[in-house]
Parts: structure tokens; C-alpha cells; sequence
């Protein structure tokens, strides 16, 4: 356990709220998008945002599998941008419903965040990166002020409190 905030935090609890915190960034990050920028590519070499997001589905059925001790890995086809959001935010309330269950994990929560958690977070910065690139920008926020909440992770989000051009 850990003191922050004068309150003491699990790292089974820091995980949900770091779920938490994805769920609301890569929300905003594909809300609004438009369909078509699924496709959008920067390069003949780069992935296209549904290709991206479709990863972080993955990267969440891996989650999944370490918290029940398996150590799977399965690429999947981008589906449909919509059914992608879908898929994304099914595969967040599986992972945080499994990791507020109290029964132990098959893998060190450290271990889980430092690789699936950590790439997620980081491809989701991608997408708000290609919406900028591909003329569809979100506004920015300070992240800092948002109101996020462990268990918060399905597609009713908080408003933002502080967004900026």
C-alpha cells in the first residue's frame, strides 16, 4: 500500500483508476471522430487510427487474460470505427469489473500496467495526435482537473472542466 492524499492506495486500486483515466482520454479522443478517419494514414508505413484502436482492444483482452493467468496474445482486424469504440469500452468494463473483483490476479498488477495498461495509454495519445493530423482536432484539457473516478470506464463520461484550443 501507499500513502497519497493522506488515504491509502492499493495498486489494485491506483490500476482501476488508471483504467479510469484511459477510458476518459481515449474517449475524447475518439468521440466525434468521423467515420472515415478510421483510415486516415500518414503513411504507407503507419497504422490508421482504427488499426490503433483495434490494438487497444487487444491490448485489453491481454489485460484480461493476465488477470486469469494466461499469457495470449491475438491480433484482431479493425472493425468498423463505431463497433471499434464499442469494443473498446466492452473490453475497459470486463477488465475493471475483474480487477475489483477480490480474488487474486495471475499477474503483479505492476507487471500488467507497465506493459498493456502503458501501451494502451500511450497509442491513445496517437489517435488524439492523428486527429490533429488529419484536420479533425479534439481540444485540448488539462487532464489534471478532470473529474475521473475508478470504475468510471464505459462511454458516460464526465464534461470536461478545462478544455483550451
Amino acid at each position: 500500500m501507499k500513502i497519497t492524499g493522506g488515504t491509502m492506495t492499493t495498486c489494485r486500486e491506483m490500476l482501476r483508476h488508471t483504467l479510469a483515466t484511459l477510458a476518459y482520454r481515449c474517449g475524447k479522443a475518439v468521440r466525434n471522430a468521423p467515420p472515415e478517419f478510421a483510415a486516415f494514414r500518414v503513411a504507407e508505413v503507419s497504422r490508421t487510427p482504427g488499426q490503433i484502436l483495434a490494438h487497444i482492444g487487444d491490448l485489453l483482452d491481454w489485460s484480461l487474460g493476465l488477470c486469469e493467468g494466461r499469457h495470449e496474445w491475438h491480433d484482431s482486424e479493425p472493425l468498423p470505427w463505431n463497433k471499434e469504440i464499442e469494443r473498446f469500452f466492452a473490453g475497459m468494463e470486463k477488465f475493471d469489473a475483474r480487477l475489483s473483483d477480490p480474488k487474486p490476479l495471475g499477474y503483479p498488477e505492476e507487471k500488467i500496467f507497465q506493459g498493456p495498461i502503458a501501451d494502451a495509454l500511450t497509442h491513445t495519445g496517437q489517435i488524439a495526435m492523428l486527429r490533429r493530423i488529419a484536420g479533425t482536432p479534439m481540444k485540448g484539457e488539462n487532464y489534471f482537473k478532470a473529474d475521473i473516478a475508478a470504475g468510471r470506464v464505459g462511454t458516460e463520461q464526465m464534461a470536461p472542466k478545462y478544455e483550451f484550443d
